[in-house]
C-alpha cells in the first residue's frame, strides 16, 4: 500500500494524492481526503482543490498515452469513492429545495457533475444525482413526479450538444430552469451562450446560479437560424457512408491498414467516426472552432500512438472532397486542414 501523503492544505497534498491514484490505492486516497476534513479543510475546498485537479492531471496523462485506459479507469473509481468518503464525513442536512444534477444523453464522464451535486448538497440543497447519460424522456418523466427547483446538466464533449439541446428544451417545457456546465459548451461558455442556456463554468458558479432562478431564466434565445440550411441534418443521414468512404480511401492510401488488427481497425473506425460527429455538432452551433479545437486535440492523440498529423490531414481532404456541396462543413474542414498541416510541417494540397 501507498503510504498516505501527508498535507494541511489540498495543495500540499495534491502530488502525494496523485501518487494514491497512480497505484491505485484507495484506502491512502481516502485517508488523505479524510486527513485534510480533520485538520480543518472544509469538505468543499477537498473536492474542489484536491479530487477535481488531481482528476483533470488523470485525463492530461491518458491523452499524453502515459497512463493506459485501465490506469485511467481505476483512478477515476478511486476519485468516486474518495467524493462518497467525503460526503458522509461532511453529511450535511437539506434545507433548501430538489436540484437533479445529470449527465446529459451519451455523456459518461460522471464524476465532474458528482462533484457539482456535493457543493450543492453542501450548500444546503436536496440533490438528486441521476449520474451519467440520462436520456431526454426519462429526465422529464422524473421531473413530472418530483418536484425541481432547478436542473443542472453536465456535458464534457461537444459532440453532444445537439443532444443538450433536446434535453435542455425538454426541460424548459416542464418549465424547471436549467444551468449546464463542462468543457462540452467551450471553456468560455459560448456554445451554452448559442443555445440558450445559463452556463457555469465551475461548481461554485453553479451553485450560485442555482440559487438566484430570475439569473438561470433570464438568458438571451438560442441562435439556431443557421439550421435552416439542412446541412447538420443531412450530414447525420450521411454519417455511415462517410465513414464507409473514408476508411476504404485510407486503405487504398495507405495498404498497411489492411493488416491492422481488429482493435486497431476498431479504433481507426472510432476516430473517422468522431471526426463526421465533432463536425456535425460544428455545424449545429455554427462554430469552426469547434472542429478545429478537436482535429488539434486528435493530432496530439494520433501522435502518442505514433500516428503523423499529415494522415490526419489526408483524411480531412477527403472529407472536404466528399462535402464539396456542404458549403459550411467544408470550410470548417478546410480550416481544420490548415492547422494539421501547421502541426505537421506539411503544406495542404
Amino acid at each position: 500500500m501507498t503510504a498516505a501523503p501527508t498535507g494541511s492544505t489540498p495543495a500540499a497534498a495534491w502530488s502525494g494524492y496523485l501518487d494514491c491514484l497512480q497505484e491505485a490505492d484507495e484506502y491512502a486516497a481516502v485517508e488523505v481526503a479524510t486527513g485534510l476534513l480533520e485538520a480543518g479543510v472544509p469538505a468543499e475546498r477537498v473536492l474542489l482543490d484536491l479530487v477535481a485537479p488531481a482528476q483533470a492531471e488523470v485525463g492530461e496523462r491518458w491523452a499524453r498515452n502515459e497512463w493506459s485506459v485501465a490506469q485511467e479507469h481505476a483512478a477515476t473509481h478511486i476519485s468516486e469513492r474518495v467524493v462518497a468518503a467525503v460526503a458522509a464525513y461532511a453529511n450535511p442536512r437539506p434545507t433548501r429545495g430538489r436540484v437533479v444534477v445529470a449527465c446529459m444523453d451519451g455523456e459518461w464522464h460522471a464524476l465532474p457533475p458528482r462533484l457539482v451535486a456535493e457543493v450543492l448538497r453542501l450548500r444546503g440543497w436536496q440533490v438528486t444525482f441521476l449520474g451519467a447519460s440520462v436520456p431526454a424522456p426519462h429526465l422529464v418523466s422524473y421531473l413530472h413526479r418530483h418536484d425541481a427547483h432547478a436542473v443542472a446538466l453536465a456535458c464534457a464533449l461537444p459532440v453532444r450538444l445537439p443532444h443538450a439541446h433536446r434535453m435542455i428544451e425538454a426541460c424548459r417545457r416542464v418549465d424547471v430552469p436549467v444551468v449546464v456546465g463542462g468543457r462540452g459548451f467551450g471553456t468560455d461558455g459560448r456554445w451554452a451562450r448559442r443555445l440558450g442556456v445559463a452556463w457555469a463554468p465551475d461548481a461554485p458558479t453553479a451553485a450560485d446560479l442555482v440559487a438566484d432562478e430570475r439569473a438561470l431564466r433570464r438568458v438571451a434565445p438560442a441562435e439556431l437560424s443557421h439550421l435552416a440550411d439542412d446541412e447538420y441534418t443531412s450530414l447525420i443521414k450521411r454519417r455511415g457512408e462517410l465513414i464507409d468512404g473514408a476508411l476504404a480511401e485510407l486503405r487504398e492510401r495507405v495498404p498497411g491498414t489492411r493488416d491492422y488488427t481488429p482493435s486497431q481497425m476498431d479504433s481507426t473506425v472510432s476516430d473517422l467516426g468522431y471526426i463526421v460527429d465533432f463536425l456535425a455538432a460544428a455545424l449545429y452551433v455554427d462554430d469552426g472552432t469547434l472542429f478545429t479545437e478537436f482535429v488539434d486535440w486528435l493530432v496530439e492523440i494520433l501522435t502518442s500512438r505514433g500516428v503523423p498529423a499529415p494522415e490526419l490531414g489526408a483524411t480531412l481532404e477527403h472529407y472536404g472532397r466528399v462535402l464539396r456541396d456542404f458549403p459550411r462543413a467544408a470550410r470548417f474542414v478546410g480550416t481544420a486542414r490548415s492547422s494539421v498541416a501547421t502541426v505537421g510541417g506539411v503544406e495542404s494540397r
